[in-house]
């Protein structure tokens, strides 16, 4: 079972990660940009690479309309830092996601199939737009890793969103 979700307008719970090479980030909170936050499952999925991969030739045009691009996964430095290395990822990339911060957040958590998936309980998918304001305007969560949101779509139409002052949707 995932978490309690917070819902859309409402404020994503403020959580700070270690990042590879970056020093920590904080997600949530007033900000001066938007921030497109991104949970992936770890060194093991064999779909998140490509993903951020695709976000990672995405990044200027994402830069570009307001958002900064920001990672996590529940993987210790170790793996994240291998990713990293072998992936060129520039955004930065959050480690050690703790249970309870997955719960935060609304995300389904799965336990490894085989040890030599992972030696832990890791997050499945989630992408969240937050808003400068620290507000979230846009929520997608999965509880498996091949349903995520189509990165040129989403960013089309936060691009219209943003232009357009539109509000939170799925409120009622």
């Amino acid at each position: 079972m995932p978490g309690q979700l917070f819902s859309a307008g409402s404020a994503v719970p403020s959580m700070t990660f270690q990042t590879v090479g970056n020093g920590d980030v904080t997600v949530g909170g007033a900000k001066d940009r938007w921030t497109l936050f991104v949970v992936y499952r770890g060194k093991h999925c064999g779909r998140c690479k490509p993903y951020l991969t695709k976000l990672e030739g995405m990044k200027a045009d994402w830069e570009a309309a307001g958002f900064d691009v920001v990672a996590v996964s529940a993987d210790p430095l170790e793996k994240a830092q291998a990713d990293v290395a072998e992936y060129g990822w520039t955004f930065p990339v959050g480690y050690d996601l703790t249970e309870d911060q997955m719960r935060g957040l609304g995300l389904y958590i799965s336990s490894p199939l085989t040890a030599g998936e992972t030696d832990r309980n890791f997050a499945e998918p989630g992408l969240y737009c937050i808003q400068p304001d620290g507000t979230a305007l846009l929520i997608a969560v999965s509880n498996g890793p091949s349903a995520r949101p189509d990165l040129d779509q989403l960013l089309d139409g936060m691009i219209f969103t943003i232009k357009n002052d539109r509000p939170p949707r799925g409120t009622v």
